[in-house]
């Protein structure tokens, strides 16, 4: 009995030992800047006890006790769970609901919230970026927005990407419109990634309220401002590593080398060049010569804060970056400084003031051509070495005219190009009468481009192109400047409880001059760089006669928007904009450009009101005329550009002539462009779904028709006039599905994929003889790219091969082909008229990828955060055309499959040095480009809030990272994903410098 008196007795007071009640005192920041946070809802889940934060974001709440769950929620953050525990003091940060509805997104001219969006318009947030560390802004869109595709010009330090918004629209330039903090820009790579806060891309016709050059769509950036009153705050990135190449191609080694040489000369009746290969062994790789490990750092500092009337940000940034190829030699250097200011002036007058000096300096190798390092490290023979007996650079004889020593060309290249670029903006907004807000501001930009390129006098090998006679130095300065005056009206009313109505008028004018410069010397004295200047040449040319040639463009628009909605769910907005460009004559200088959408919000509906599944569902479309003049300057009109030489007393004298014929009727390139879409919220947020259904029309593409040489078209620098007569559509599907998983535990995950599936076509070209021909492939052949009636543009056009001939005769019994032999390609007879010819060139392949998927993953578990990104490219096609045909070059290994008899291959040709139509563009040098890459893996670690608290800081984050992991091809050359960006020439591979593979190591600190 005394027991169990006794047991009942402890039992009970463990019970009330338990259920003692505790008192919490805590702290709410938030993630950003770790700013604390007024107002939040701290909550004991499933109870009605609770309490606010107060202005510096503490909290104390009694009567909880251990095993409660508190539950903290605030307007724009992410809800935020934690289970009470053994302590009594705790800090929370809350995450910014980057997915809530009413996020303002900055459309054009005035904002929206991302419920009200009736456009086709992708938001890439700060955190996506700082999670990437790209050393390029382009590397932060490839693969997370549908419907842009990046591709890669060159891997080299400094190189920009070619950006395109749902496909190629003309023949002409396809760059997007890009505005940082409204100032429009042509040069991403003078942005540095840590400044921005936010990307919005326009995808459809509603960039249509940007007017001209809007129908690329429009990129705009923001960048980071400070927040009211908030105390002075520091942050501090830094990232370290080094580079390397993604890929080497596989060449033959200099046994393997000397056995196919021989073959080739046995193949054609000559003498073995190499009696005995025994001897010859490994020989020199010249891609492992060539390649390097290549260092890159960057530190990014950014201070902001605010007071009650004024918010402040300043941002600076170093990046210094060396080449996987010639290292120093192809060094890139940026300097970036930021300044935003804005004041509250009056309480309804604001002024908001930012400018950005971005200072580069970069350095170059020949690269993507005929001749370039690269190209030379694949053709140059491996039983030469680097340096002779003397230990001078070996010379590289019997290789054609083009193929030298890459380790001397390295050493003989001397060139920098120094950017120094300003642009800043001033705006005021005043707001009166309630309802209307009035905004003007003044933007500008101006650059200072100076480059200096000396070439030594250098003997590489008899009759090679490279080889310099006189040294010589060329020195440019080229000045680029402009300016835009914004003014507009919006009005915004709320009609009773229903209705809604937005509306913008407003004028834009812009300008933008330019100088460009340059004069050229000759003996510069010691033959070095060190002494190479203009002043210390001997002879001097082109000595900036009447200044350089200038260039003066304007533009004039008037534009209006109109915005409706009924009771927060029927969307309408309609715009009409007047353009007018001094590109384009007189009587077609202006025009008028409308668009309109409309968009209905279904979940808002009585049906769908209680739905547990569908959070939100929103349906919209738009159509519209957007127009574009990127065109070639002074089309319209004709002036002297071309090259005249004239007689005067029986002696030549060179001058001027016309340029471009004249054509005083061109008008506005005009892109229709219709949308559908659809936005899909699931199980309370989870997952996010977009879908859209495009289709781009643009007609009167600028093309230059064949006109007889007797109107001066054939003349240097001259050129045949533009016409309005090509069309070109683009037709496609976007489809983005996320899902996010977090609780406010310790573990949260997201994934994201899209997909975009395009074709496109080109519908017309009316310049008489219904194509334009582009690009280059090999030596002396006719352009192997085309834009044409029915085919997608840019298309390669070339001979379709049919295996390979095996014995004599099949060579009988097959069509004429000259040359032809046993183990030669054999090519189809497509206008089956008997005989291998230029005639029988067909489609043989496009660059277009008809689609391309990004893949995002994120994954955070307590302190550890982990991250992912992956794109891909299916169905384009690429050009292999970085291999010489020459007798003596190196070849890829592939050419050890080659054909030695009837029955060995049906693919890879005989070697030999004997002339063969093999060389002629034709599908055997047409390989499939699709890939997957894996672009991004990366862990981190942040300190946790106690330790952080006792450093006296507020964040510090370690991670590592690995950009271009892998790619997953077919592909023989170096990257598949590089493109020159041509419209028509893209997709030809004459040896891309490659994206490097690149490991960082950096930290984030805030405090």
């Amino acid at each position: 009995m005394k027991n169990t008196v006794l047991s009942i007795f402890l039992m009970l007071c463990t019970s009330i030992i338990w259920s003692q009640d505790i008192t919490i005192t805590g702290n709410v920041k938030e993630a950003s800047f770790k700013e604390p946070l007024p107002g939040v809802n701290v909550i004991v889940k499933s109870s009605v006890n609770g309490t606010t934060t107060d202005f510096d974001g503490n909290f104390i709440l009694s009567n909880i006790s251990k095993g409660d769950i508190l539950v903290f929620s605030y307007l724009g953050f992410v809800t935020t769970e934690r289970i009470v525990a053994e302590a009594t003091t705790i800090s929370i940060v809350l995450q910014e609901d980057v997915s809530a509805l009413d996020e303002v997104v900055v459309v054009g001219y005035g904002t929206s919230t991302k419920k009200e969006l009736t456009g086709a318009v992708t938001v890439v947030g700060a955190e996506s970026i700082e999670d990437l560390n790209p050393t390029q802004i382009e590397q932060a869109l490839q693969g997370q927005v549908a419907g842009v595709q990046i591709t890669s010009g060159s891997g080299s330090p400094g190189a920009a990407s070619n950006i395109r918004i749902r496909g190629i629209s003309t023949n002409g330039d396809n760059r997007p419109l890009i505005l940082v903090d409204g100032n429009v820009i042509e040069d991403l790579s003078v942005v540095n990634p840590s400044d921005i806060e936010s990307m919005n891309i326009l995808k459809d016709a509603t960039a249509g309220i940007y007017g001209v050059r809007a129908a690329n769509g429009v990129i705009l950036i923001t960048t980071k401002t400070g927040k009211k009153n908030t105390d002075l705050k520091f942050s501090y990135d830094v990232y370290g590593g080094f580079q390397q190449t993604s890929r080497k191609i596989p060449v033959l080694n200099a046994t393997e080398y000397g056995v196919l040489i021989n073959e080739a000369h046995a193949a054609a009746g000559s003498a073995n060049p190499y009696p005995d290969v025994s001897g010859l062994g490994t020989g020199t790789d010249w891609q492992d010569e060539v390649f390097q490990k290549a260092a890159v750092v960057n530190h990014n500092l950014s201070i902001s804060g605010g007071s009650k009337k004024s918010t402040y940000s300043f941002g600076s940034s170093l990046l210094t970056q060396n080449g996987i190829v010639g290292g120093p030699k192809a060094n890139f250097r940026r300097f970036t400084n930021r300044i935003n200011f804005t004041t509250d002036i009056l309480e309804n007058l604001k002024l908001t003031t930012n400018a950005i000096y971005t200072g580069t300096n970069r350095k170059t190798l020949s690269e993507n051509a005929l001749g370039s390092v690269l190209f030379n490290a694949l053709n140059n023979a491996p039983t030469l070495a680097v340096r002779d007996a003397n230990n001078e650079y070996t010379i590289s004889e019997g290789l054609g005219n083009e193929v030298i020593n890459p380790l001397a060309q390295v050493n003989d290249t001397y060139n920098k190009n120094d950017v120094s670029k300003l642009s800043g903006k001033i705006g005021l907004r005043y707001s009166f009468l309630n309802d209307f807000t009035l905004e003007s501001s003044y933007q500008f930009n101006y650059a200072e481009v100076k480059i200096k390129d000396f070439k030594p006098a250098v003997f590489y090998g008899s009759g090679k192109v490279f080889n310099v006679d006189r040294n010589n130095i060329k020195e440019e300065k080229n000045i680029y400047k402009d300016y835009t005056f914004d003014t507009f009206l919006n009005y915004n009313k709320d009609l009773g409880k229903v209705h809604n109505v937005k509306a913008t008028l407003g004028m834009s004018v812009f300008r933008t001059r330019g100088q460009l410069a340059s004069e050229t010397g000759y003996d510069v004295e010691g033959n070095n760089f060190q002494n190479a200047s203009i002043s210390n040449a001997s002879d001097v040319v082109n000595n900036f006669l009447n200044g350089g040639d200038k260039f003066d463009a304007r533009l004039l628009s008037y534009f209006t928007r109109l915005q409706y909605n009924y009771k927060g769910k029927y969307l309408l907005s309609g715009i009409i904009r007047r353009d007018g460009s001094t590109a384009f004559g007189p009587n077609n200088r202006f025009g008028y450009f409308p668009s309109g959408s409309l968009g209905w919000i279904v979940s808002d509906e009585a049906f769908l009101a209680d739905s547990k599944t569908v959070s939100f569902l929103k349906l919209r479309g738009s159509y519209g005329i957007v127009g574009n003049d990127r065109i070639e300057a002074n089309a319209y009109r004709s002036v002297l550009s071309g090259e005249g030489t004239y007689v005067f007393s029986n002696n030549l004298v060179f001058g001027k002539a016309v340029g471009i014929l004249s054509n005083p009727e061109i008008k506005w390139e005009e892109q229709k462009t219709l949308d559908i879409g659809i936005d899909v919220k699931l199980f309370n947020n989870k997952i996010d779904i977009t879908a859209d259904y495009f289709k781009k029309r643009t007609e009167d593409l600028l093309v230059q028709p064949p006109v007889s040489g007797i109107l001066g078209a054939a003349a240097p620098g001259s050129q045949a006039p533009f016409v309005n007569a090509g069309t070109v559509e683009n037709e496609g599907l976007e489809f983005a599905i996320g899902y996010n998983y977090d609780k406010g535990g310790d573990f949260s995950f997201g994934v994201n994929y899209n997909i975009t599936l395009l074709e496109n076509k080109v519908v017309s070209v009316n310049n008489g003889i219904g194509y334009i021909a582009g690009g280059d492939f090999g030596v002396g052949q006719e352009p192997p790219s085309r834009m044409e009636d029915g085919k997608p543009l840019g298309y390669f056009y070339g001979l379709q091969t049919d295996g390979v001939f095996q014995n004599q005769t099949e060579i009988d019994d097959h069509a004429t082909q000259a040359n032809a032999a046993p183990g030669d390609l054999k090519f189809v007879d497509v206008n089956d008229d008997g005989v291998i010819d230029a005639d029988d060139r067909t489609d043989i392949g496009s660059p277009i990828p008809d689609a391309t998927m990004g893949l995002n993953i994120s994954m955070d578990y307590k302190q550890w955060d982990f991250g992912a990104y992956a794109f891909a490219s299916i169905g384009n096609d690429i050009v292999r055309n970085y291999e010489r045909n020459q007798i003596l070059v190196n070849k890829s290994v592939y050419t050890l499959n080659r054909w030695t008899g009837e029955g060995s291959t049906n693919v890879y040709p005989r070697v030999t040095t004997g002339a063969t139509s093999n060389t002629n563009f034709s599908s055997y040098y047409v390989e499939d480009g699709s890939f997957i890459r894996l672009q991004n893996v990366q862990i981190g670690y942040t300190l946790t809030p106690n330790v952080i608290d006792k450093l006296g800081i507020d964040k510090l984050r370690f991670y590592i990272s690995a950009n271009n992991l892998f790619t997953l091809t077919e592909y023989k050359g170096y990257d598949p994903s590089a493109s020159s960006g041509d419209p028509i020439g893209a997709g030809i591979d004459n040896g891309f410098y490659p994206v490097p593979r690149t490991y960082l190591l950096g930290l984030n600190l805030k405090f």
